[in-house]
C-alpha cells in the first residue's frame, strides 16, 4: 500500500493556527475571535539628536498634544533587519564584467570589497517604523452575540449583514487613522497606510524573514537584468 499523506498533513499544525489574524481585506486586519480590527501605518523617521534645542522642544510639545487628543490606544513598532547588499553587489559584478576598462575593473572590485567589509564589521541595520491603530467594538455589541455572529468576517463566511458590519467598523477604523494620520503629519512625519498586499507581504517577511530576503534578493536582480 502507498504511504498516505493524509495522517501528516492532519497531526501537523499550520502556521496561521498561530497567527492572531483571520484574514485581511480592504487593508483592513481581521483578528480572530472577535478582538476587532487593526490598520497599519508605515511611518518615516527623523533625526532628533539633529534637531536644535527650540526644534526639540516643539516636537515634545507637539507629540504631548497628539498623544492627550487620542481616546483609544495605538501601538508602535520598530523593524530591525540587518541589511541585504547582496542584490547591490551582484549589480557592481555585473558592471564589473561589462567594463572594458580594465583600470576601472580594478576600481570596482576594490569598491565591492571595501562595501562588504564595511557592512559585515559595522553591523548595519535597516529599521522601518510602523504605528497600529485598532478598533474594537462596543462591549455591548459583543454582550448581545452580535459580533459572535457576524465575526469574523472570512471570506467563506461573508453575508450582507456581516459585510454592512464590516463596512460599519472599517469606517470607524479609517476615523481613528485619520486622526493618527493628521497628528504624525503635524510633526513633520510622512505616514502611508499600509494596503491588502502590502499587509501580507509584512507578515510574511515577519513569520519567514529567510525566505522573504532571498525572494526579495531574486526580484532584486531580475530588475537588474531587465
Amino acid at each position: 500500500m502507498a504511504p498516505s499523506l493524509a495522517s501528516p498533513l492532519k497531526s501537523s499544525t499550520a502556521t496561521q493556527d498561530f497567527l492572531p489574524l483571520e484574514s485581511i481585506r480592504d487593508g483592513v486586519i481581521v483578528l480572530k475571535h472577535g478582538r476587532g480590527l487593526r490598520a497599519v501605518l508605515m511611518v518615516s523617521s527623523l533625526n532628533f539628536a539633529l534637531k536644535s534645542e527650540d526644534e526639540q522642544d516643539a516636537l515634545v510639545y507637539q507629540y504631548q498634544n497628539f498623544m492627550n487628543s487620542l481616546d483609544f490606544p495605538i501601538q508602535f513598532v520598530v523593524q530591525s533587519r540587518r541589511l541585504n547588499i547582496a542584490p547591490y553587489l551582484d549589480f557592481l559584478a555585473g558592471r564589473q564584467k561589462e567594463e572594458p576598462n580594465e583600470l576601472i575593473k580594478v576600481q570596482i572590485a576594490e569598491y565591492i570589497e571595501f562595501v562588504r567589509t564595511f557592512v559585515e564589521l559595522s553591523q548595519i541595520v535597516s529599521k522601518t517604523f510602523y504605528t497600529v491603530v485598532p478598533f474594537m467594538p462596543s462591549i455591548a455589541q459583543q454582550q448581545r452575540g452580535i459580533l459572535r455572529r457576524l465575526w469574523p468576517f472570512a471570506a467563506t463566511k461573508r453575508d450582507a449583514a456581516s459585510n454592512d458590519l464590516f463596512t460599519e467598523y472599517k469606517t470607524q477604523l479609517l476615523q481613528r487613522v485619520d486622526a493618527v494620520s493628521l497628528g504624525l503629519r503635524r510633526m513633520g512625519l510622512r505616514v502611508v497606510p499600509l494596503s491588502t498586499e502590502e499587509l501580507i507581504e509584512l507578515f510574511y517577511g515577519l513569520y519567514n524573514p529567510t525566505e522573504s530576503q532571498r525572494i526579495r534578493s531574486g526580484d532584486s536582480d531580475g530588475k537588474t537584468d531587465a
